[in-house]
């Protein structure tokens, strides 16, 4: 079930409400889950049962997609804008310093909150922000096709061609490696929220200038790309070690962009084996680098 928790933020307007959706399930340290750019929180869910047999799972809906409505008036959707709301959501739902897990814009978000000294731990999906601008332009044209294709396609059309393996594959074969596993619920749903998302246009206006150059010290990271990823490039995962020397990275072998439908379980222990070494200290052992044709 999910709920909805509304606090307010500051605006060019002065303070602005913002009401963000969510599930909650589990116990344990709680554990942020941010979704991509164009999805919803349910794009956790083959993930989310694992997770919260050691972990509080908080799954959200960010501003703007899924269930929640968009940011207010004067509330920008910048990394430098977006990423403080999520930290009054924290303070919201009483989390001090938990552990996040994003994919796709939600790792990128998931950076950020690490470098600001929001979380305790952060594991990255397919983080975006370390592209070069031929790969930025390749993925923002990707995206926008789909968008586009989810606005073009009538509600009944979505549901017949979710209904067979071959339907299913051209609704979501960018995003997943393996598309036949997705049930047709949850393909009709995330095309659904795909048209439906009110920040999405705006969300890539942001991101057009966006490259992330800071190191994220002083807790543990990891930087996780499948190596089937037809959006980001999985080149950028060796970009992404550059940039933060400390962080773990690891190849999810057989991974689309959104890979915790492709491959639950390794992607459950990626992101678990991370916290587990959340206490606020570096992780101690060497971060493994991945060679450049595996990257």
């Amino acid at each position: 079930m999910t709920t909805t928790v509304s606090f307010t933020v500051d605006s060019a307007h002065g303070p602005r409400p913002v009401s963000v959706e969510y599930e909650r399930t589990g116990a344990g340290e709680p554990l942020v889950l941010l979704h991509g750019i164009g999805h919803h929180h349910q794009a956790w869910d083959p993930v989310t049962r694992i997770l919260a047999a050691e972990r509080e799972v908080i799954a959200l809906d960010l501003p703007g997609f899924g269930a929640s409505p968009g940011l207010p008036d004067g509330v920008p959707y910048t990394l430098e804008a977006v990423v403080p709301v999520l930290g009054a959501l924290f303070e919201a739902l009483g989390l001090d310093r938990p552990h996040v897990a994003g994919n796709s814009l939600g790792g990128l978000f998931a950076l950020e909150l690490g470098r600001t000294g929001l979380v305790r731990s952060v594991t990255a999906l397919s983080p975006a922000g370390f592209w070069n601008e031929p790969e930025r332009r390749y993925a923002f044209m990707t995206l926008r096709a789909m968008r586009r294709a989810a606005l073009a396609l009538p509600e009944p059309a979505i549901e017949r061609l979710s209904r067979s393996a071959a339907g299913r594959t051209a609704l979501t074969s960018t995003i997943y490696a393996r598309p036949g596993r997705r049930s047709p619920e949850a393909v009709v749903a995330e095309t659904l929220a795909l048209r439906g998302a009110t920040g999405f246009h705006q969300t890539l206006a942001a991101g057009g200038s966006v490259s992330f150059t800071d190191d994220v010290k002083g807790i543990p990271v990891t930087v996780a790309w499948g190596t089937r990823d037809r959006i980001l490039l999985r080149r950028q995962g060796i970009r992404a070690k550059h940039v933060i020397p400390e962080a773990r990275l690891v190849r999810l072998p057989g991974c689309g962009h959104v890979p915790m439908n492709d491959d639950p379980a390794l992607v459950a222990r990626v992101i678990l084996d991370t916290s587990r070494g959340g206490d606020g200290a570096p992780l101690h052992r060497p971060a493994r680098v991945a060679a450049p044709q595996d990257a």
